[in-house]
């Protein structure tokens, strides 16, 4: 899969995501799977998040056109000892799994919810962080995940509209 991060709020990125938008992730003839919204900083609540992609659903008027949902991932982070990896029911992406799942076309695209999620990063991300190798693995939180949202695996082809 191709992919590009983009980011939101500061209009960072804004002439790069522009390009993406007008000329890699249209539905009609993508060049590009879908673009990642970049993740925040680990404490950025999920409001927040979910007001940074509805900012590149919409668009930013004058700036970026509007990105279709389908062609939009989410990113979260992924820490051993935290919730998005050991508890599924307290973690982000199950808070955030409603408006992922409905957020709606604002000129682009024609079906409603996101791609999905990414997350950032699996493994050791840095100093003061948990890793996610065995014996600390993810299967409570990305398995539950798995499961609520009935991810097949392997993953089938991606919807483009």
């Amino acid at each position: 899969r191709l992919t590009i991060d983009i980011g939101d709020g500061d209009t960072y990125l804004t002439a790069i995501e522009n390009y993406a938008v007008t000329n890699w992730l249209k539905t009609s003839a993508p060049v590009l799977d879908y673009a990642n919204a970049m993740v925040g900083s680990q404490k950025t609540s999920v409001a927040t998040l979910e007001s940074g992609w509805q900012q590149h659903v919409d668009g930013l008027s004058g700036s970026v056109p509007p990105m279709a949902p389908a062609k939009l991932t989410g990113s979260l982070w992924l820490i051993g000892g935290k919730p998005n990896c050991n508890n599924f029911s307290n973690s982000d992406q199950n808070t955030a799994a409603s408006f992922v799942e409905t957020l709606a076309p604002a000129g682009a695209g024609t079906t409603t919810g996101m791609l999905g999620y990414m997350f950032w990063a699996a493994g050791c991300q840095g100093n003061g962080t948990g890793c996610t190798f065995p014996p600390t693995t993810c299967e409570n939180g990305m398995g539950g995940a798995a499961t609520a949202f009935s991810i097949p695996i392997p993953m089938p082809a991606l919807r483009q509209n």
